[in-house]
């Protein structure tokens, strides 16, 4: 599980207010912010409004799907994905001309076609639950 430091779109003073509610991993935090109500309870607590914790809960899936590291987040974060909802809004070949072209741009290797595949595949289940 990747550490909730990893949350971009999280401000720094929300981010302390997180790690001191124990919220140490985005696995946790999803787990945490599972239904609305939960993220109506977060959201007070923290201090924030709810569609924060709604945009921070896209970013945590994104960063969960299997075989998805830093170096992976760098990528997608240059095609312009930083949430699950910017991957399921793409097309399966628009998202895949996406992360091959920003892995080219940042000078690292591609994933392979059947990570990419996988990763949109995971999303769109996601999406849909």
């Amino acid at each position: 599980m990747p550490p909730t430091e990893n949350l971009q779109r999280v401000p720094q003073v929300a981010l302390e207010r997180l790690l001191r509610q124990g919220l140490f991993t985005t696995g946790v935090f999803l787990e945490v912010s599972e239904t609305r109500t939960r993220r109506m309870y977060l959201a007070d607590q923290i201090g924030v409004d709810i569609t924060d914790i709604n945009d921070w809960r896209d970013e945590a899936l994104l960063l969960n799907l299997a075989n998805f590291g830093i170096e992976q987040q760098r990528i997608l974060t240059q095609a312009g994905i930083v949430g699950l909802s910017d991957l399921t809004a793409c097309e399966p070949q628009e998202f895949q001309d996406k992360v091959v072209e920003a892995a080219y741009t940042l000078g690292v290797e591609a994933p392979t076609d059947l990570t990419i595949q996988g990763w949109y595949d995971q999303a769109q289940v996601l999406a849909e639950g």
